[in-house]
C-alpha cells in the first residue's frame, strides 16, 4: 500500500505531541517516594462502562536488576484504581504483592509492567513478573545471584473484584537466549480480528530491548507467537531499545477521511542500555537508557498489521523537560469526547509518577483538518 504524504505525517506527529503534552501533563498517581528509582506506571486506563474507569500500574522502588533484590525492593506491587473520569481522581481498589503473584515453583522477584483488557470473556489482568527460576542450562553461568527470568501471566474474571491470583496462568515466556526475558505486555484488539499481545524482550546479555508479538484467535485462550520483532530497533536515538507500548486507532476524519484505516504506535527508545558520559564540547541531549527511555512514534495501515514504520527517525518526539528527560510507557484510551493519554514522566527529583493529558475531540479533529 502507498506511503503517507508529508502533510499527513506532520499532522499525525502534531496530534501525538499535543496529546502527550509534557507541559500540560497532570500527575495521576505518585510513586511511593519522590526520589530516584521510584516510579508508578507501565499500565493503562480502560473504560469498563460509561463513566467508570480503571487504571492499573506497578509501584517500583529503588533497586538494580543487575544485583538482584538485595539492594532494593524494585517492582513491589501491582495496583488497580477506579475513577469516574479518565483524569481522576483515582482511588485504589485492588493490589497484588509479589507474594500474591508467586507460585510454589516460582516466587516473584519483581513485578513489571501489566495491563487490563476487556475481552469477550470478561476482564483480563495481563502482567509480567521476574520469577526466581534458573536460566536454561546452556546459559545458567551468566545468571547473576538474586536475579530471575521474566515472563507474562494472566488472571481472568468477570469483574475487577473477582480477579483472583490463584488462577494465574502463564501465557508467554521464552527459553531462547536472544529473547529470554519477556515483559511489559501491551494487549489490544487486532485490526485483523482476534487479540494482539505485544511484549518487550531482552536477550540474556541485556544488550537490547525489542518488541515481539503474539496473537490470539477469536474464541481461543492461547496466544501464539507471531514474531520477535514488529518494529526493528532504529539507527540513531533508538538503536538500543525499541519497545512498543500502545496502539491508537486513528479516527477517519480530516486528512484521514479518504484514507484506509490506520493506527499510531507509541514506543520507548534509547541510545544505550547504560548511561554514557558526554563530551563537554558536544551538544548535550537526553540519550535515553535502560529505565530512563525516551518516547517515539510509528504508524501503520490497519490492513497491513503488524507492519509499522517510524515517524521519529533521527530524534525522539517525547522528552520530559525535567530530570533525565525520561518519557515512557505511553498508553491511550479513546473515550466519548476525546483521547486520554497516560505515561511515566521524569521529574526534577528523578522520580517517575504516572501523568496524563486529555485531548478533546474538537481539538484533535482540528489538528487533522489540513
Amino acid at each position: 500500500m502507498s506511503d503517507l504524504n508529508s502533510k499527513v505525517k506532520n499532522a499525525l506527529v502534531k496530534l501525538a505531541g499535543t496529546l502527550v503534552d509534557q507541559a500540560k501533563a497532570k500527575v495521576l498517581v505518585e510513586p511511593q517516594q519522590n526520589a530516584d528509582g521510584f516510579w508508578f506506571g507501565s499500565g493503562n486506563i480502560i473504560e469498563t462502562e460509561p463513566g467508570s474507569y480503571l487504571l492499573c500500574g506497578r509501584y517500583r522502588n529503588h533497586g538494580d536488576s543487575r544485583t538482584g533484590t538485595g539492594l532494593g525492593t524494585r517492582g513491589l506491587e501491582f495496583s488497580i484504581f477506579k475513577a469516574t473520569s479518565p483524569l481522576g481522581p483515582f482511588s485504589k481498589i485492588r493490589s497484588f504483592s509479589k507474594q500474591d503473584l508467586s507460585k510454589p515453583e516460582a516466587s516473584v522477584v519483581s513485578i513489571e509492567g501489566g495491563k487490563l483488557f476487556l475481552g469477550s470473556k470478561g476482564l483480563e489482568m495481563i502482567i509480567s513478573t521476574e520469577k526466581a527460576v534458573e536460566y536454561p542450562k546452556e546459559l545458567v553461568g551468566f545468571q547473576k545471584p538474586g536475579t530471575g527470568v521474566w515472563s507474562i501471566d494472566r488472571i481472568a474474571a468477570e469483574t475487577v473484584n473477582e480477579l483472583d491470583s490463584s488462577t494465574l496462568e502463564e501465557i508467554q515466556s521464552s527459553q531462547e537466549g536472544a529473547t529470554l526475558h519477556i515483559k511489559d505486555p501491551v494487549v489490544f484488539r487486532s485490526p485483523n480480528h482476534g487479540t494482539a499481545l505485544a511484549f518487550c524482550s531482552h536477550p540474556f546479555s541485556w544488550s537490547s530491548s525489542n518488541t515481539g508479538l503474539a496473537m490470539r484467535a477469536e474464541g481461543s485462550d492461547v496466544f501464539e507467537l507471531y514474531t520477535q520483532a514488529i518494529l526493528e530497533r532504529g539507527a540513531t536515538w533508538d538503536v538500543a531499545c525499541t519497545r512498543v507500548t500502545d496502539r491508537l486507532p486513528m479516527p477517519q476524519v480530516g486528512c484521514l477521511a479518504d484514507l484506509p484505516a490506520l493506527s499510531l504506535y507509541f514506543y520507548d527508545g534509547a541510545e544505550c542500555l547504560r548511561s554514557l558520559g558526554e563530551n563537554a564540547t558536544a551538544v548535550s541531549r537526553p540519550r535515553g537508557f535502560s529505565c530512563e527511555e525516551l518516547g517515539g512514534l510509528a504508524w501503520g495501515w490497519d490492513s497491513e498489521f503488524p507492519k509499522i514504520q517510524r515517524l521519529s527517525v533521527d530524534f525522539p518526539l517525547f522528552v520530559s523537560p525535567s530530570g533525565t528527560g525520561c518519557s515512557r510507557y505511553v498508553s491511550t484510551l479513546v473515550t466519548q469526547g476525546g483521547i486520554m493519554a497516560s505515561w511515566q514522566q521524569s521529574q526534577s527529583d528523578l522520580s517517575q509518577p504516572l501523568v496524563g493529558n486529555f485531548l478533546d475531540e474538537q481539538l484533535y479533529k482540528g489538528i487533522l483538518t489540513i
